[in-house]
Protein backbone atom coordinates (compact mmCIF):
# COMPACT_ATOMS: atom_id res chain seq x y z
CA UNK A 1 0.00 0.00 0.00
CA UNK A 2 1.46 2.96 -1.38
CA UNK A 3 0.65 6.44 1.15
CA UNK A 4 1.06 9.67 0.03
CA UNK A 5 0.64 12.98 2.04
CA UNK A 6 0.73 16.18 -0.12
CA UNK A 7 2.21 19.19 1.45
CA UNK A 8 0.31 22.65 1.28
CA UNK A 9 1.55 23.88 -2.24
CA UNK A 10 0.02 20.88 -4.13
CA UNK A 11 -3.56 22.38 -3.07
CA UNK A 12 -2.88 25.46 -3.36
CA UNK A 13 -2.08 24.89 -6.87
CA UNK A 14 -5.14 22.36 -7.86
CA UNK A 15 -7.76 24.40 -6.02
CA UNK A 16 -6.96 27.86 -7.86
CA UNK A 17 -5.72 26.34 -11.18
CA UNK A 18 -6.91 22.64 -11.17
CA UNK A 19 -3.11 21.82 -11.43
CA UNK A 20 -1.12 18.58 -10.16
CA UNK A 21 -4.35 16.04 -10.82
CA UNK A 22 -2.49 13.99 -12.15
CA UNK A 23 -0.62 13.12 -8.30
CA UNK A 24 -3.93 14.08 -6.38
CA UNK A 25 -5.99 11.32 -8.14
CA UNK A 26 -3.30 8.87 -8.56
CA UNK A 27 -4.56 5.48 -8.87
CA UNK A 28 -3.45 2.74 -6.34
CA UNK A 29 -2.51 5.27 -3.54
CA UNK A 30 -4.04 6.33 -0.17
CA UNK A 31 -4.61 9.34 0.65
CA UNK A 32 -3.56 11.23 4.17
CA UNK A 33 -4.45 14.68 4.74
CA UNK A 34 -1.99 16.33 7.42
CA UNK A 35 -3.69 18.33 9.94
CA UNK A 36 -0.66 21.06 9.24
CA UNK A 37 -1.77 21.17 5.99
CA UNK A 38 -5.05 21.18 6.73
CA UNK A 39 -3.61 24.97 9.20
CA UNK A 40 -2.13 25.77 6.22
CA UNK A 41 -4.83 26.52 3.98
CA UNK A 42 -7.19 27.39 6.54
CA UNK A 43 -5.03 30.43 7.07
CA UNK A 44 -4.75 31.58 3.79
CA UNK A 45 -8.91 30.29 2.49
CA UNK A 46 -9.67 33.56 2.17
CA UNK A 47 -12.89 32.91 -0.06
CA UNK A 48 -16.12 31.07 1.37
CA UNK A 49 -15.82 28.57 -1.55
CA UNK A 50 -11.96 27.96 -0.40
CA UNK A 51 -13.60 27.30 2.94
CA UNK A 52 -16.21 25.26 1.94
CA UNK A 53 -14.01 23.54 -0.47
CA UNK A 54 -11.42 22.96 2.69
CA UNK A 55 -14.66 21.79 5.47
CA UNK A 56 -15.40 19.18 2.40
CA UNK A 57 -11.81 17.88 2.08
CA UNK A 58 -11.41 17.79 6.01
CA UNK A 59 -14.71 16.21 6.45
CA UNK A 60 -13.81 13.24 4.23
CA UNK A 61 -10.29 12.74 5.57
CA UNK A 62 -12.29 12.53 8.95
CA UNK A 63 -14.63 10.24 8.20
CA UNK A 64 -12.20 7.44 6.58
CA UNK A 65 -10.17 8.21 9.31
CA UNK A 66 -7.11 9.19 7.32
CA UNK A 67 -6.21 12.76 9.02
CA UNK A 68 -2.98 12.99 9.86
CA UNK A 69 -1.94 14.30 13.02
CA UNK A 70 1.44 14.83 14.49
CA UNK A 71 1.42 13.14 18.12
CA UNK A 72 3.54 13.60 20.56
CA UNK A 73 6.60 11.28 20.00
CA UNK A 74 6.67 13.64 16.51
CA UNK A 75 6.79 17.00 18.09
CA UNK A 76 9.51 15.70 20.07
CA UNK A 77 11.31 14.51 17.30
CA UNK A 78 10.57 17.51 15.15
CA UNK A 79 12.59 19.77 18.19
CA UNK A 80 15.66 17.83 17.24
CA UNK A 81 15.45 17.73 14.22
CA UNK A 82 14.63 21.62 13.98
CA UNK A 83 17.74 21.85 16.23
CA UNK A 84 20.08 20.20 13.70
CA UNK A 85 18.33 22.18 11.01
CA UNK A 86 19.78 25.43 12.81
CA UNK A 87 23.23 24.09 13.76
CA UNK A 88 24.25 22.24 10.53
CA UNK A 89 22.46 23.96 7.82
CA UNK A 90 21.72 27.57 9.16
CA UNK A 91 18.16 27.85 9.52
CA UNK A 92 16.78 30.44 11.35
CA UNK A 93 13.53 29.91 12.60
CA UNK A 94 12.64 33.23 13.55
CA UNK A 95 12.89 34.00 9.86
CA UNK A 96 12.14 30.86 8.39
CA UNK A 97 8.58 29.41 10.05
CA UNK A 98 7.29 27.38 7.00
CA UNK A 99 10.27 24.78 7.96
CA UNK A 100 8.41 24.05 11.53
CA UNK A 101 5.24 23.19 9.64
CA UNK A 102 7.09 21.44 6.76
CA UNK A 103 9.36 19.34 9.36
CA UNK A 104 5.69 18.51 11.46
CA UNK A 105 4.70 17.26 7.96
CA UNK A 106 7.41 15.10 7.00
CA UNK A 107 7.56 13.17 10.24
CA UNK A 108 4.05 12.78 10.48
CA UNK A 109 4.10 11.11 7.06
CA UNK A 110 7.20 9.24 8.15
CA UNK A 111 5.28 7.75 11.09
CA UNK A 112 2.68 5.91 8.70
CA UNK A 113 5.62 5.22 5.78
CA UNK A 114 3.94 7.22 3.18
CA UNK A 115 6.09 9.80 0.95
CA UNK A 116 5.08 13.55 1.26
CA UNK A 117 5.00 15.16 -2.18
CA UNK A 118 5.74 18.61 -2.48
CA UNK A 119 7.13 21.33 -4.46
CA UNK A 120 9.37 22.57 -2.10
CA UNK A 121 12.49 20.33 -2.91
CA UNK A 122 14.87 22.43 -0.75
CA UNK A 123 13.02 22.31 2.82
CA UNK A 124 12.25 18.99 2.61
CA UNK A 125 15.72 17.44 1.07
CA UNK A 126 17.38 19.10 4.35
CA UNK A 127 14.89 17.76 6.67
CA UNK A 128 15.41 14.14 5.26
CA UNK A 129 19.17 14.57 5.25
CA UNK A 130 18.75 14.11 8.97
CA UNK A 131 15.68 12.15 9.45
CA UNK A 132 15.28 9.94 6.36
CA UNK A 133 11.45 9.78 4.95
CA UNK A 134 9.85 9.49 1.44
CA UNK A 135 9.69 12.21 -0.85
CA UNK A 136 8.69 12.92 -4.34
CA UNK A 137 8.90 16.52 -5.86
CA UNK A 138 6.76 17.64 -8.37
Amino acid sequence: MRRRVFDTGIYIDWINSGLHEEVLFETGIVRHLSAVVLMELEAGAFRPRDRKLLHTLERTFRRVERLLVPSAGVYSEAGEVLRRLQSRRGYELRKSHSIVNDVLIALSARSIGATVVTQNRGDYEAIRSIRPFGLQTV
